[in-house]
């Protein structure tokens, strides 16, 4: 459970990883990665690319330890990495500024590299265009787009949008509304008023053809931006209230449906990588 004061960690790992360590897979994945990312610290000749799998054993062991000592001149590695130690901040700090692909396989450790090039590039420009730029803001958007996705795997909701059907507080007044504005968009666009709304802004009758908004990568992440500006969850972002941007986006903050634990970890994760 999320505590109700919750202001968030730079741990990008919840478990130590290495000899003795609880070695969850996801936390070994992100060490792995964050290891293949400091590889060309390391002097020549360069060790080979670890295995992402999560699965802990020799290989990455010894890349902990060849970390320690050649890279951090350690005297000495214990060939352990935990979620706030020094290692971990050596890791960190070998990312270098700005933002990268890279650094959003680690805030999203789940999405399939195919995903994470396919709409890296849009969420820059549509970021950009619409001012999702405070780190705080980036952080949370990040996070909260990876749950409504489903890691990048879905800008289409799974359901047929039948539940929605004759929904007022949605606009849905005429028949074949709920199927017809079911979610679309990273963050899932959903209901007539929604898609009337976007549509006005955009100067572009989504009202009239929807599709677009879940085909087209640009205006899945356009939305998802459009979206987070409209319902003015930058305020909420800066202040660091993940129960309130994630009440604002799903409508409520508890409850399975909400996923906010995966939330959270996200937004640990992103604040890592991104030195908050």
């Amino acid at each position: 459970m999320v505590p109700a004061n919750f202001k968030g960690a730079d741990m990008c790992i919840n478990f130590s990883v290495g000899i003795g360590g609880r070695n969850e897979q996801p936390d070994v994945r992100i060490v792995q990665m964050l290891l293949n990312l400091n590889r060309k610290r390391l002097p020549s000749p360069l060790p080979a690319v670890l295995s992402t799998d999560g699965q802990i054993g020799p290989n990455t062991i010894q890349a902990i330890r060849n970390f320690e000592t050649l890279v951090m001149k350690l005297p000495a590695s214990d060939g352990v990495v935990t979620p706030d130690d020094i290692t971990m901040k050596a890791l960190l700090a070998g990312l270098g500024p700005g933002a990268t692909k890279d650094k959003l396989s680690i805030i999203l450790p789940q999405a399939l590299r195919k995903y994470i090039d396919l709409y890296f590039d849009p969420l820059v420009a549509s970021m950009t265009k619409y001012k999702i730029d405070t780190p705080l803001q980036i952080a949370h958007f990040l996070a909260q787009i990876g749950v409504e996705s489903g890691n990048f795997l879905y800008a289409e909701e799974l359901a047929s949008g039948a539940a929605y059907e004759g929904n007022k507080d949605l606009g849905n007044t005429q028949a074949g509304d709920g199927k017809k504005f079911k979610g679309r968009g990273l963050i899932q666009l959903t209901g007539r008023n929604n898609y009337t709304a976007y549509s006005k802004y955009t100067k572009v009758d989504y009202v009239k053809n929807p599709d677009p908004i879940a085909t087209d990568p640009n205006l899945a992440v356009d939305v998802a931006c459009w979206f987070w500006m409209d319902r003015k969850l930058g305020p909420l972002a800066d202040a660091d209230d993940v129960r309130g941007v994630t009440r604002r986006i799903n409508g409520a903050e508890n409850g399975p449906h909400t996923h906010l634990d995966e939330r959270v970890a996200n937004l640990k994760r992103a604040k890592a990588v991104l030195g908050l």
